[in-house]
C-alpha cells in the first residue's frame, strides 16, 4: 500500500465519517463514482491535487486535506525517500488545443476505469507522442514512485525483453537476479510493481505483442501506449483515437511556432497554409518552423508554394522532421497488395470513396476490398466515414500518388481509371432512371447494371446518393476527358443533367457539358455533340442566360438537321420556344410549343408533350388567358402524376398557382402554393419550394399583410436566394413590390 495514498485516504475517510456521510452520499457531493472514492480512501488510488481540493472544500478541512497531496506533508517526504525517477522527456514548447483528449487521458490516469492501459492511436504526424507526454506530465504528481518513457521506435519487434531488463534495473534488481526466460522476467517485473504507483509511456509501439509482457493489472500503475496502429488486441485497454486539429487549433499552432511574422499574418492566408498541411500537427509545425527560420518570405509566398501539390511533401521536410518519412514508416509493414490498393485510392478524385468504387479500382470483389481497407484503416492511412465509405487525408493521397510508379505500369493505371469510370457511370445511370423514369435516353455504352446489385431502393435514395456524390462525379467527368475516355465523359455529363436541373447546380452542369462537348468533337461523335450542345443551352436558359442559350440551341439544331434526326430537331424547337417565352416573344414561343406538343403526342412521348403543355399554360398566364392557363396546367399535372414525375408535378402546381394569382384569385392561388410547398419538400426541390413561398409572400403583400410577406420571402431566400425574375413571374412580382 502506498504511504501517501494511505495518509490521505485514511484522513479523508475519518473526516467523512465525522460528518456522518456515507460513501454514496459523499460521492454525489463531489461528483465522482463510489468505487473511485473507496479506492482513494483505501490507498489503492492516489488522489490528484484537483480531487483533494474538491474534498477539502466539501469537508471544510481548511487546506489540511489538500496539504497531504501538495508536497507539504507526508507525500513530499515519501517522494524524497523513494528518490522517484521522472524520466519523461520535456514537452515541445508550443502545445495547442486537444482539451477533450487531454481530459480523457486525465480521467484515465486518475480515475477508476477498470484497466491500467490506455492506447492512443492515430495517423503518423498527428501528435500522439506530444499528447501522451502532455497528459503524463499533468498527472505526474499522482505517481510518486516514478514516471518512465520508452520509445519503441522503428525497431519495435522483439524489444520488449530489452525494455524489461532496463525497467528491472531501474527498480534495483541486479543483473544476476534477472531471469533469462522472458516469461520468468515478466513475472518478476509484475511482482516488483506490487503496491507501487508508476506511470509508463510506451511510445511508437508497432503491435500489442510488443508491450504485452510489460503490462500489469496493478491498480496503482498506468500504461500510456501510443501507436500508429489501433492495437485492437489490447482488449481491456481504454482506446483513444487522435484526429487532425480543428481549423482554429491549426491556425493557432502555426502562429505560435511561426513567430512574430506568423502571428500578425492575415487570417485567411494562415488558414490556407494550415489547410495545405491538412491540419496535421507535424506538417503545420514543419511549415511554421521553415517559415520562421528560412528566407524572408511572406506567409502568402509560403502559401503559394504549398499550393503546388507536386512539391508539397518536399516542402514539409525540415531536415530533421518529414511528413514523407513518417508516412513511409506507416507503410513499411504493409503487404504488396495493401500498398497497391493505397496507391490506387490516390486515383479516386473524390474526398471519399464507397466500397463498390474501391472494389472496381482494385479489380476485386467487395469482401476482399473491405479486408484490404480494414488493414489500411488499422494503421490510419484511411479512415471510415461509414461502414462502406472511406476517406484519405490529402497528404496521404499525395504520398500514395508516389507509390503508383512503384506498384503499377501506366497501362495498369489506365485500366484502373477505366474500371472506376465505368462503375461510376453504371451507378449514375441507375440513379438517373429513378430520378426521372420517363426521360428520353439515347443508347449508352454502360446501361447494364445487374438488377441484383441495384444500389438504390427508391428515388429518394438515388437523390441522396447524387447529392453526396455529384462533386466526385464532376471530377470523374473531368478525369474521363483528360485521360482519353471521351465516351465516358459525355455519358457522365448526360446522366447528371436531370439532377443538376433539380438542384439548379448550373455551374457544374455547364462545366461537365463543356468537357463533354470537347470530348464529342474530338471523337467525331456528332449525335452526342448535338445532344450535349442542347443540354448546355438548357443550362444557360435555366439560369437566365438566354443569349448564350440561343447560341447553343442554334448549333445543336444545325447538327440535328444535318443528321436528319427529327426528334432532335423538335426538341431544339421546343427549347427555343421556352427561351422565347422568357424573352417575352410570346407569339413565336406559342407556335414553337404547339409544334413540339403535336409531334410528341404523335410519337407517344407523353412526358415531353406534358412539358410543352405546361409551357403553353405559362404563356397563357402572361397573355392574361388565365382560365385556359389553369386548365392546361392542371391537365399537365394529371399527366405527370400518371407518369410518376414528382418534380414536374410540383412545377405544374406552381404554374396553376401563378395563373390564379394573375387572375386575382388569391385564395385559390394560395391553396395551390401551399400544396406546392409540400410537394416540393417531398421531391427534394428547394428551388420549387422557394418559388412557392415567394408566391405566398406575394399574396400576403397584395392583401396588405407586409410582415407576413417579408417572413415568407425570408424563408424563400434561406432555401434558395436569388430567384431569377427573368425566369419566374413570382420573382418579378416580389421585385416590383
Amino acid at each position: 500500500m502506498n504511504e501517501v495514498s494511505r495518509d490521505f485516504g485514511s484522513e479523508l475517510r475519518r473526516r467523512r465519517c465525522e460528518r456522518g456521510l456515507s460513501l454514496i452520499s459523499f460521492s454525489k457531493v463531489i461528483f465522482c463514482s463510489k468505487g473511485y472514492l473507496s479506492k482513494v480512501e483505501r490507498g489503492l488510488t492516489a488522489a490528484s491535487h484537483k480531487f483533494a481540493k474538491v474534498c477539502d472544500d466539501a469537508l471544510a478541512a481548511n487546506g489540511e486535506l489538500l496539504a497531504l497531496v501538495s508536497g507539504e506533508g507526508p507525500r513530499a517526504a515519501r517522494r524524497s525517500k523513494m528518490g522517484a525517477t521522472v524520466g519523461l522527456p520535456s514537452l515541445p514548447s508550443h502545445f495547442v488545443g486537444r482539451s477533450a483528449e487531454l481530459a480523457r487521458i486525465a480521467d484515465y490516469l486518475t480515475g477508476d476505469f477498470g484497466t491500467t492501459v490506455c492506447a492512443v492511436s492515430g495517423m503518423a504526424g498527428v501528435g500522439k507522442t506530444t499528447l501522451a507526454l502532455r497528459g503524463a506530465w499533468e498527472a505526474a504528481d499522482s505517481f510518486p514512485d516514478g514516471c518512465f518513457f520508452f520509445d519503441f521506435g522503428e525497431e519495435s519487434f522483439g524489444s520488449s525483453r530489452d525494455v524489461l531488463v532496463s525497467l528491472l534495473r531501474l527498480l534495483g534488481v541486479r543483473n544476476e537476479d534477472i531471469p533469462s526466460r522472458p516469461d520468468a522476467m515478466a513475472n518478476l517485473w509484475r511482482s516488483r510493481l506490487r503496491g507501487k504507483r508508476l506511470l509508463f509511456v510506451l511510445d511508437n509501439v508497432r503491435s500489442a505483442s510488443d508491450v504485452a509482457p510489460l503490462l500489469s493489472a496493478e491498480p496503482g500503475c498506468r500504461f500510456l501506449v501510443t501507436s500508429r496502429r489501433r492495437l485492437s488486441a489490447l482488449d481491456d485497454a481504454v482506446h483513444l483515437s487522435v484526429g487532425i486539429l480543428s481549423s482554429a487549433e491549426a491556425d493557432a499552432l502555426f502562429r505560435v511556432v511561426g513567430g512574430e511574422r506568423a502571428e500578425h499574418a492575415a487570417d485567411h492566408v494562415v488558414r490556407a497554409v494550415v489547410e495545405h498541411c491538412g491540419r496535421l500537427p507535424l506538417a503545420v509545425r514543419i511549415a511554421a518552423a521553415r517559415f520562421r527560420g528560412g528566407p524572408a518570405r511572406t506567409v502568402s509566398e509560403l502559401e503559394e508554394m504549398l499550393s503546388d501539390e507536386a512539391h508539397r511533401l518536399e516542402l514539409l521536410d525540415d531536415g530533421d522532421r518529414s511528413v514523407n518519412a513518417v508516412l513511409s514508416v506507416s507503410c513499411r509493414g504493409l503487404a504488396a497488395e495493401q500498398q497497391r490498393l493505397l496507391a490506387l485510392l490516390a486515383l479516386h478524385p473524390g474526398p471519399s470513396a464507397d466500397l463498390r468504387s474501391v472494389a472496381a479500382l482494385a479489380d476485386t470483389d467487395r469482401t476482399r476490398a473491405a479486408m484490404l481497407l480494414d488493414s489500411l484503416a488499422d494503421v490510419h492511412l484511411v479512415a471510415y466515414e461509414s461502414s462502406d465509405r472511406i476517406a484519405m487525408h490529402d497528404l496521404v493521397r499525395q504520398f500514395a500518388l508516389r507509390l503508383l510508379s512503384l506498384h503499377m505500369t501506366v497501362e495498369e493505371r489506365h485500366n484502373a481509371v477505366r474500371r472506376l469510370l465505368e462503375h461510376s457511370l453504371r451507378v449514375a445511370v441507375v440513379a438517373d432512371k429513378l430520378l426521372t423514369p420517363q426521360r428520353y435516353r439515347p443508347p449508352v455504352v454502360l446501361d447494364d447494371f445487374p438488377p441484383r446489385a441495384d444500389p438504390f431502393s427508391d428515388r429518394a435514395a438515388a437523390i441522396g446518393w447524387l447529392e453526396s456524390q455529384w462533386r466526385c462525379l464532376v471530377a470523374l467527368c473531368r478525369m474521363a476527358a483528360a485521360q482519353g475516355f471521351p465516351s465516358l465523359c459525355w455519358q457522365l455529363a448526360f446522366v447528371l443533367r436531370e439532377f443538376f436541373f433539380l438542384a439548379k447546380l448550373w455551374g457544374p452542369w455547364i462545366e461537365t457539358h463543356l468537357a463533354a462537348v470537347e470530348s464529342a468533337r474530338t471523337a467525331g461523335a456528332r449525335a452526342w455533340l448535338a445532344i450535349t450542345l442542347g443540354n448546355l443551352g438548357v443550362a444557360h436558359a435555366d439560369r437566365g442566360d438566354l443569349t448564350m442559350a440561343g447560341q447553343y440551341f442554334r448549333q445543336s439544331l444545325t447538327l440535328y438537321q444535318d443528321l436528319g434526326d427529327e426528334e432532335g430537331v423538335v426538341n431544339t424547337i421546343s427549347n427555343f420556344a421556352w427561351t422565347e417565352l422568357y424573352l417575352g416573344e410570346y407569339r413565336k414561343s406559342l407556335d414553337g410549343l404547339h409544334t413540339a406538343m403535336k409531334h410528341y403526342r404523335r410519337m407517344g412521348n407523353r412526358r415531353n408533350a406534358a412539358i410543352a403543355l405546361r409551357g403553353i399554360a405559362l404563356l397563357e398566364a402572361e397573355l392574361d388567358l388565365c382560365p385556359a392557363a389553369v386548365e392546361h396546367a392542371q391537365e399537365a399535372r394529371v399527366e405527370f402524376s400518371a407518369l410518376g414525375l414528382e418534380l414536374d408535378v410540383v412545377m405544374s402546381v406552381n404554374c396553376a398557382a401563378w395563373a390564379k394569382y394573375r387572375s386575382g384569385d388569391y385564395e385559390a392561388a394560395g391553396v395551390d402554393y401551399e400544396e406546392a410547398v409540400v410537394l416540393a419538400e417531398s421531391c427534394g426541390s428547394r428551388y420549387e419550394k422557394a418559388r412557392s413561398l415567394t408566391g405566398l409572400g406575394n399574396i400576403r403583400q397584395a392583401l396588405g399583410r407586409r410582415q407576413e410577406a417579408a417572413e415568407l420571402w425570408a424563408q424563400a431566400d434561406a432555401l434558395y436566394g436569388g430567384l431569377e425574375p427573368v425566369m419566374l413571374g413570382e420573382a418579378r412580382v416580389r421585385l416590383a413590390s
